[in-house]
């Protein structure tokens, strides 16, 4: 550092450009580069000043010591006043760019909907209360007393193999207090019946369970609605005339309802009943296989055993029962060919129902 005056007028240079810099700064972080050029404790060029007064001599480090500190506080006041500048500068610019319109229409959500099994449980509850049956649900996980015994299925019956039906907990699947997952709603009928007296007349829709090979028509998982009606004098034709109602409310007053000869333990005679395809009208297409009709269920006229079991007397009393497929129900009425859809929680294929009421 020169002696006399030119210390001085390096300090009155150096301002000079801090304060042309300092007002070239355009936003925060040019004015943070600023601070640690000039002001900074390390590499700061006016705190570098002050380190230099060791080269003066003895008389001339007061005036220039106090020359620099008066500088500094000068330089800092300016710095301070720019920040606060440039900081109303990038509240504005914010404040501006986060601005909302309040006179626009607000955005409408985004709302779930029901699950299309839901659906149609609910559409097949307000068929059948409209005919008199009331709707009840059971537990999913059962005793086979009620899942097989009360219902006339043997001991030996494939369905209790532990290949067909989950099984909860270890023995013999001869006891009939060992725990399946249901495999069928059914085990309401006993259960029904055994609480109350005739005249009976219930739906009972809910989830079932089997140990399937799951593929585009199989699922372990499923859900089916099960009708039981017992009384005086109950027919073939009221089961008839029951299900042919229910098929012409889903699919049209035009549909047809057939019924072939089946065999289920828990009803005598068993028909399965089938009605003509809502995608073609009966004429023949892919989804029916161009037969024109389409499998809905089984059902049939609930067997002597049962009414036994229940401690009806059969000669008193009849009845029929029925058991419904809900997502191949879904599936006919609305065209669908993979029941894997149903639980893949894909919202492209849930989203179709989202306009759907019931």
């Amino acid at each position: 550092m020169s002696r006399g005056t030119g210390g001085m007028d390096q300090v009155v240079a150096l301002e000079r450009a801090a304060l042309d810099a300092l007002a070239a700064t355009s936003d925060e972080a040019a004015l943070e580069g600023w601070f640690r050029a000039y002001l900074g404790r390390k590499d700061g060029t006016l705190t570098g000043l002050l380190r230099q007064m060791g080269k003066l001599p003895p008389e001339e480090r007061p005036s220039f010591g106090a020359a620099v500190n008066a500088t500094k506080e000068r330089v800092t006041a300016a710095y301070e006043a720019r920040k606060a500048a440039l900081g109303e500068v990038a509240l504005t610019e914010r404040l501006a760019a986060e601005a909302i319109d309040v006179t626009l229409p607000g955005r409408s959500g985004e709302f779930g909907t029901l699950h299309p099994t839901t659906l149609m449980t609910r559409e097949l509850s307000q068929i059948f209360g409209l005919m008199g049956y009331q709707t009840i649900e059971g537990p999913e996980v059962e005793q086979t007393r009620y899942n097989f015994d009360y219902l006339n299925i043997p001991k030996n019956h494939p369905a209790r193999d532990r290949w067909d039906t989950f099984w909860v907990n270890s023995g013999t699947a001869t006891d009939e207090d060992q725990i399946v997952l249901r495999t069928h709603t059914s085990p309401m009928q006993a259960r029904t019946m055994l609480k109350q007296d005739p005249p009976v007349r219930v739906i009972v829709p809910g989830r079932c369970y089997r140990y399937e090979a799951i593929d585009a028509s199989h699922e372990a998982i499923f859900f089916q609605l099960e009708g039981l009606a017992v009384d005086k004098g109950i027919t073939m034709a009221d089961l008839k005339s029951t299900l042919t109602s229910m098929a012409r409310q889903l699919f049209g007053s035009a549909t047809k309802v057939r019924f072939r000869c089946d065999f289920f333990p828990f009803v005598e005679p068993g028909v399965d009943f089938s009605a003509t395809c809502a995608v073609c009208g009966g004429r023949g297409c892919r989804v029916c296989k161009q037969t024109g009709w389409l499998e809905l269920g089984g059902a049939g006229m609930v067997h002597p055993n049962v009414l036994r079991n229940v401690g009806y007397d059969p000669d008193k009393y009849s009845g029929f029962a029925f058991g419904l497929g809900i997502e191949r129900i879904v599936m006919i009425k609305y065209g669908i060919d993979d029941i894997r859809n149903f639980y893949a929680n894909d919202l492209r294929f849930l989203e179709q129902f989202a306009g759907t009421r019931i």
